[in-house]
């Protein structure tokens, strides 16, 4: 994936939609003003349902994600709003990379 961000990055693209699991390496590879849109983001204690790269909010923002896809944590939960209101609340806990 590496290798793809830096082409995608060379070719003027401003980020690339990337798995949890690459966020480190893609950062560290195409810099800090490369955007990396991750989905898979499952807040602790929720299903992974069919994703098998997961990642909780708060791990995927210290490893330097730019924009988290959270989808049926959210849609599929009894109380929207409350999904919604622990997760902003794991973020403003979560470290921030340098």
């Amino acid at each position: 994936m590496v290798r793809l961000g830096r082409l995608a990055r060379d070719c003027g693209l401003d980020g690339v939609v990337c798995s949890p699991r690459e966020i480190a390496a893609l950062r560290a590879a195409c810099g800090a003003n490369f955007k990396l849109v991750v989905p898979g983001i499952r807040p602790a204690g929720a299903a992974n349902d069919d994703q098998k790269r997961v990642m909780t909010p708060g791990e995927a923002v210290a490893l330097g994600a730019d924009y988290l896809v959270i989808g049926r944590p959210i849609t599929q939960a009894d109380n929207p709003l409350a999904a919604v209101k622990a997760i902003v609340a794991e973020l403003g806990s979560a470290p921030r990379p340098a």
